[in-house]
């Protein structure tokens, strides 16, 4: 089986469900550090840097993986720090896709 950082992010079709808090469970391991929000609709992570210019240039890196996977996270920076907040709007909670989008920001932070 492919890591989720080897996977892509696929289109979610109309018969497409959230991960139910089993399957959340099952997911996370393969994250660094992320954690889910108390609603269990979103994966959640922050990041600190040493100035603004670190923190952009993080936030570019990961709009670029974003625009490749076709999924795209809320992203919340400042001068050294960033929030990432992924979900999939489509099911209104997680899915496969935001695990693999948070594993593949994992691998540039």
């Amino acid at each position: 089986m492919l890591g989720l950082k080897e996977k892509k992010c696929v289109v979610c079709t109309s018969d497409s469900k959230s991960f139910d808090r089993d399957m959340i469970n099952e997911y996370m391991p393969g994250l660094k550090n992320w954690s889910i929000s108390l609603d269990g609709k979103w994966i959640l992570k922050e990041f600190k840097f040493k100035n603004f210019l670190e923190a952009l240039e993080f936030v570019k890196k990961v709009s670029t993986i974003a625009e490749e996977e076709q999924h795209h996270p809320n992203i919340d920076f400042t001068w050294g720090y960033c929030k990432i907040s992924i979900q999939t709007h489509k099911v209104d909670g997680l899915a496969e896709n935001d695990f693999i989008l948070a594993a593949k920001i994992d691998e540039i932070s």
